[in-house]
């Protein structure tokens, strides 16, 4: 056990030490020429067709320069001091573009060159991102071919779950950790279909931490356990009251698992499609979507229910039923809830080029009809942010013109986060 141990640390070693070094010499984003292919799979060639033609004249529209641009993501460290914290793990959560959303939607795509948008190329560029980061827990949205990244993600010491989404989609949520960090203590799942929401499903996994054996630093003070929670909000902004309402069940499980537990830590990914809290009220239904630039908040606030007699503000167009799937109840209108989550990205200060006057990063997804942020890492106070991974800056992704990318392997940004324990001392 002991040399089988030694052999995957070293090749995780030597692999991270490859990837540092081509990101110490930056990463190069440069657009390149489509090229057809009379091998390309029967799966893409409408889409080839499509491509193609929407590319080139997306490239004489923008007349884009033919410098190259060089650009990378950069750690951004909190004002805490790290030295505090021995206990750390790295969170990413990452939606990985699904092979059968990819291949249904090719009008979002017009931009990216037919080569990055092949499964086989943009699993080896997400494998060689995360190995970048070293992660401790990943959690992934829109996982339809799981078998492969089980067994890439595998072969550098992680075990991983699935939960697959209900009716015909073939895509699901997956969480990975490093089972030389953890144990899994408890895995469940939410199927949304069983509360009329939609075939949407969130996972979670209760994970406990061991010796930190890839970390030189002394061993943990005690032994520490998490609630990881993971969810990819149903995209329909026209139906809020049905995002809400599963981000609600979403919190709910989230804290009874906590509680359950101990009251142990909770961290939580994934990709919201929505915006976490708002006085319901004050929005169209149709509004209420990640994808709409709106202000985001980022703590659950209280405010008096809605009342009989209340006359509802002209903008609102919320039934009585809607104002039940999204809240729980008829008679609230502000969302709220118990567990007290942060946003990671949010409790580190970033740069301007990457970040909007609240903390979050200004756009976590990019493709033809949409530039903005719906991916996040929430955290309950035993969770202290040490550092966070800045997104591209907006110049850098319009000069791209669209993800994936030759180094990006999909339509989103992966979220990294590395987090302290609070509280950890024997």
């Amino acid at each position: 056990m002991a040399d089988q141990h030694s052999k995957r640390y070293n090749r995780f070693s030597n692999k991270r030490k490859t990837i540092h070094d081509e990101e110490e010499q930056t990463l190069t984003l440069s657009r390149c020429t489509v090229r057809s292919s009379s091998s390309s799979s029967n799966q893409f060639k409408a889409i080839q067709s499509y491509s193609y033609k929407r590319h080139s004249e997306w490239k004489t529209s923008r007349r884009l320069d033919s410098t190259s641009m060089h650009v990378y993501r950069k750690w951004t460290y909190s004002d805490c001091d790290s030295s505090d914290y021995k206990d750390r793990i790295v969170l990413v959560t990452y939606n990985i573009l699904g092979v059968e959303n990819a291949s249904k939607h090719p009008h979002l795509y017009f931009g990216v060159p037919f080569k990055y948008m092949k499964w086989e190329h943009r699993r080896a560029a997400i494998c060689k991102e995360l190995a970048r980061y070293g992660p401790s827990i990943i959690c992934f949205q829109e996982v339809d071919c799981y078998s492969d990244l089980y067994v890439a993600l595998q072969q550098d010491g992680y075990e991983g779950v699935l939960k697959a989404r209900t009716g015909d989609a073939q895509d699901g949520c997956a969480i990975f950790w490093n089972h030389e960090r953890f144990n899994l203590l408890h895995e469940e799942s939410i199927e949304f279909q069983s509360f009329g929401l939609r075939n949407n499903v969130a996972q979670f996994c209760v994970l406990k931490m061991n010796a930190d054996s890839f970390n030189p630093e002394p061993k943990m003070s005690k032994s520490i356990s998490l609630v990881v929670g993971n969810i990819h909000v149903l995209f329909n902004p026209n139906r809020g009251d049905i995002q809400l309402g599963q981000i609600r069940l979403f919190l709910d499980r989230a804290h009874r698992l906590s509680e359950e537990w101990g009251g142990i830590p909770v961290v939580l990914g994934g990709d919201f499609n929505s915006v976490p809290q708002l006085d319901i009220l004050q929005h169209d239904r149709k509004r209420v979507s990640g994808q709409i630039q709106m202000p985001l908040c980022h703590a659950f606030s209280t405010k008096g229910p809605f009342r009989n007699g209340r006359q509802k503000p002209s903008i609102c167009r919320w039934t009585d039923e809607e104002l039940k799937i999204a809240s729980g109840s008829e008679e609230v209108t502000c969302l709220q809830h118990s567990l007290k989550l942060h946003s990671a990205y949010h409790g580190v200060p970033g740069s301007v080029t990457t970040r909007d006057d609240i903390g979050e990063p200004l756009a976590t997804s990019f493709h033809c009809n949409f530039m903005g942020t719906v991916d996040y890492i929430w955290h309950s106070d035993q969770l202290v942010p040490v550092r966070v991974l800045e997104t591209l800056p907006i110049n850098a992704l319009e000069k791209l013109g669209g993800l994936p990318s030759k180094n990006w392997g999909s339509d989103h940004l992966a979220l990294v986060c590395e987090f302290g324990f609070a509280n950890t001392e024997a």
